[in-house]
């Protein structure tokens, strides 16, 4: 079977100030996730699954799937606040007044049965490069028995209008060999690179460190791994107001427990993304550019 894109297009965008995954990006008002779709089917990929909320399920089918027309075979998954989330968790989250859904794992779930051959996970918001697609397609379709990821050089993924979270990746041997999740990572005026702790301490790190910009492969039989990590999480951290459960932590606990080793695989590919506002008009101008090269056709869908 042909590998199956997930695009988690559920995000509420705070930073951003709006819904990100829909704005206007590319020369015929594509948004970042198109270029995504049109990457992936170019490599090898057979269906999309968009992880989407339904208060804004009219806008992205009538501006995103509109678009595409009968050219991308779909599926539509939901992520809510309520969704496969067991009650007593669910009623002590929203008396702590929660309004967000649980993360990258939980919208992951969320798609779990719209999921049924090898896999790839990526954030609406991110151009990743045809590059990556090519990379990641190609060992999707073949026997997959170990997940993958597509890293990315730290200093390649800052934005300079404030701090970003990444998922800062150890590499022994071509595969991760662990993964921590840094919040607050930003370039200061000295050209250096920290992150600040919520004590206030702060780690440098080093330009070309691989970070996961959530651009992951996955076998099929790899969900009920998640389904138990998620649960775990929750039971432990799901009445908090703002605790969620990212991916790349579920990597980390994953290869420590044995669950699955991540593959490193590597591309030659420039990631950008829309973290904040101001951030669009870059994106608006490299998109332009590759469109310029022939990268891309003058409207995607055309």
């Amino acid at each position: 079977m042909k590998p199956i894109l997930v695009v988690l297009a559920a995000g509420m965008g705070s930073r951003y100030g709006g819904l990100k995954q829909m704005d206007k990006i590319g020369t015929d008002g594509e948004a970042l996730l198109d270029y995504a779709v049109f990457d992936a089917l170019r490599s090898g990929f057979g269906k999309v699954v968009f992880i989407i909320r339904h208060d804004i399920e009219r806008d992205f089918k009538d501006i995103v799937l509109t678009r595409m027309g009968d050219k991308v075979p779909f599926e539509l998954a939901y992520q809510e606040l309520e969704s496969l989330i067991p009650p007593a968790i669910f009623e002590t989250a929203k008396k702590a007044g929660r309004t967000k859904p649980w993360g990258t794992t939980h919208a992951l779930l969320c798609a779990g049965p719209a999921i049924d051959a090898p896999f790839a996970v990526l954030n609406a918001d991110d151009f990743y490069g045809r590059e990556a697609y090519e990379v990641l397609g190609r060992y999707l379709s073949g026997d997959v028995t170990e997940a993958a990821i597509v890293p990315y050089k730290l200093e390649k993924t800052l934005s300079p209008e404030g701090t970003v979270t990444r998922g800062v990746c150890a590499v022994k041997n071509g595969y991760l060999s662990s993964v921590d999740e840094f919040l607050l990572i930003k370039q200061e005026a000295d050209g250096k690179i920290y992150n600040t702790f919520p004590d206030g301490a702060k780690k440098e790190l080093a330009p070309d460190t691989p970070v996961s910009m959530n651009f992951w492969g996955y076998p099929p039989f790899i969900l009920p791994a998640f389904e138990a990590y998620f649960n775990e999480f929750l039971q432990d951290r799901g009445g908090e107001l703002k605790s969620e459960c990212y991916l790349p932590l579920a990597a980390d606990t994953f290869i420590k427990a044995g669950k699955t080793a991540f593959k490193v695989l590597e591309a030659d590919a420039d990631w950008f993304g829309v973290t904040y506002k101001k951030d669009k008009e870059t994106a608006v101008q490299r998109i332009a550019a590759l469109t310029a090269r022939g990268v891309y056709p003058r409207g995607l869908w055309r």
